[in-house]
């Protein structure tokens, strides 16, 4: 039996036990950003509910509110953001050491 990829927001607040009505207003406050249908209708992935999730934990028994669990689960993708950044920084500050490298050299041959 093959996995769903998208579910509706009633399979949603089913596996999750919310109103489909909280999982609209989270909407609202840029924590999901489900996919929409043509008819307008929200499908959402397992992503989806795994923030649903873990936003329903931090707020309901960590004592987070809503601007923090939003803060939260950002400060958590900044890492990953950053060390990419400086991958990408590292890999250009290679790409010019050898690019001088080369310069120097055919100034030399010159």
């Amino acid at each position: 039996m093959t996995e769903k990829t998208y579910f509706t927001i009633s399979e949603i607040s089913s596996r999750t036990k919310l109103p489909p009505y909280t999982i609209r207003y989270w909407e609202t406050l840029a924590l999901l950003r489900p996919l929409r249908l043509a008819s307008g209708h929200r499908r959402y992935t397992k992503a989806d509910l795994e923030i649903i999730n873990e936003v329903k934990d931090l707020v309901l028994l960590k004592g987070y509110t809503l601007t923090g669990a939003k803060k939260f689960l950002r400060s958590r993708k900044k890492p990953a953001a950053e060390r990419a950044i400086k991958s990408i920084s590292g890999a250009k500050a290679e790409l010019l050491e050898e690019i001088r490298s080369e310069l120097n050299q055919f100034i030399k041959e010159l």
